[in-house]
């Protein structure tokens, strides 16, 4: 199957119930330009690459992610490392960390995760798959607003609790120790 989209259009949601990993696999083969990921509800989500902006701030939380994850009994991961979620789901945060035990579960879902919303995000789209990543598994979810220079934090068994006018974010549970300095985050 090829589907010829104007990138004008994405992010984008087709049906596609029951798809095979294999053959998710060979639509994330043809579409390497775009993240493709795969709803427990059997959509397929397309979104188009990053903007310049985004792409930096990405690369900062991984960077500043990565650094920290050094020495510790697990990996940090950035936007093209996908999981495949007890759910069924197929998602790929922007930024995560994963414990080695946690990795050898399949399906599984990292302890941590980030989502860093662009101009092309929408907004409940990406709400939803942070209460998605904790309902399978996350124990700490960043939603994070570059426009508004806010951060969503998601937690098991609690509202979400959203922070402004803050520069730095400190990490708890699976990721204590992590502090992200969010001034490089708002102004890349």
């Amino acid at each position: 199957m090829v589907v010829t989209v104007d990138e004008i259009y994405l992010p984008l949601t087709l049906s596609a119930p029951g798809i095979t990993d294999e053959q998710f696999e060979e639509l994330c083969r043809k579409y390497a330009d775009y993240r493709v990921e795969y709803t427990a509800e059997g959509e397929l989500v397309v979104m188009p690459p990053t903007d310049p902006e985004t792409s930096a701030r990405n690369g900062e939380l991984v960077a500043c992610l990565v650094s920290w994850a050094r020495g510790k009994d697990g990996l940090a991961t950035e936007s093209s490392g996908g999981y495949r979620l007890p759910n069924g789901a197929r998602l790929a945060p922007d930024a995560s960390w994963i414990s080695r035990k946690r990795l050898k579960q399949q399906p599984t879902c990292p302890e941590f995760v980030i989502e860093l919303l662009s101009p092309s995000d929408r907004r409940p789209m990406v709400e939803a798959k942070m209460r998605e990543w904790i309902a399978n598994g996350a124990e700490l979810g960043w939603m994070i607003d570059p426009q508004q220079e806010s951060v969503t934090i998601y937690r098991v068994g609690q509202e979400p609790e959203t922070r402004t006018g803050i520069e730095e974010l400190a990490g708890e549970g699976p990721v204590v120790g992590f502090v992200l300095e969010l001034r490089r985050i708002w102004r890349p």
